[in-house]
Parts: structure tokens; sequence; C-alpha cells
């Protein structure tokens, strides 16, 4: 397991933008698939965005697609979530996840359980 660290969660209003960053200490992530996902109050995690690493594919839940964008700074070891547009639906924790396995198929993205370490959360909070 990797030690992710999220921060950059904070109350918006709608229509506004945030970035979420993801941090990771003392590993190198050039094999690895990076994933944000959510959970909102008295609902299951869901998936928000994906990407592999080494060949910078993303994969968006439908959701988010055309507002959210999952990006990686290598340098800093760190995977961002630019969110545009929020609104009050998007309220949720976000966590960060890491998964050291090859994905054979896209699908694997999408699946919370493919992912073998996990940050801590942080709260976004989008008001009407």
């Amino acid at each position: 397991q990797v030690p992710l660290v999220e921060s950059g969660g904070e109350l918006v209003q709608a229509g506004d933008s945030l970035r979420l960053s993801c941090a990771a200490s003392g590993r190198t992530f050039s094999d690895y698939n990076m994933a944000w996902f959510r959970q909102a109050p008295g609902k299951e995690r869901e998936f928000v965005a994906a990407v592999n690493w080494s060949a910078g594919t993303t994969f968006y839940a439908d959701s988010v697609k055309g507002r959210f964008t999952i990006s990686i700074n290598s340098a800093k070891e760190t995977v961002y979530l630019q969110m545009n547009s929020l609104q009050p639906e998007d309220t949720a924790v976000y966590y960060c996840a890491a998964s050291s396995w090859r994905f054979s198929d896209s699908r694997y993205y999408y699946n919370s359980d493919e992912y073998n370490s996990w940050g801590q959360g942080t709260q976004v909070t989008v008001s009407s």
C-alpha cells in the first residue's frame, strides 16, 4: 500500500471551480493507475475519474464528463482533479486511490475493488 494524502476540499457555491490534489510519499507512480472516487451521505462510493500514470489514458464517470479533469504532475508525484461548474449533487467526500496492478481491460478502472491504496478523503460541499 501507498500513503496518499488528499487536499483541496472546501465549501463552494454552485458554478464554482475547485482543484483537489492527491500526493504520495516515497513512491514512484510510473506503473500505477490512479483514481478519484466520491461518497455522498447515505450513498455508496462511486467512481469519478481515473488515469493510467504511464500512458496518460483517462476515464470519467458520465456525471462529471466535460466538467472534471484528472491530471498528473509526475515531478511532484501528485494527481489532481480539476472540478468546474460544480453542482450541489457533487457534494461528497472525495477519495484518491491507487492501484499497482496492471489493468487488462478498461472496466477495471471504474471498480473500487481494484485499488489497493486509499487516502483519508477530503470534503467537498457545494451550496446552491
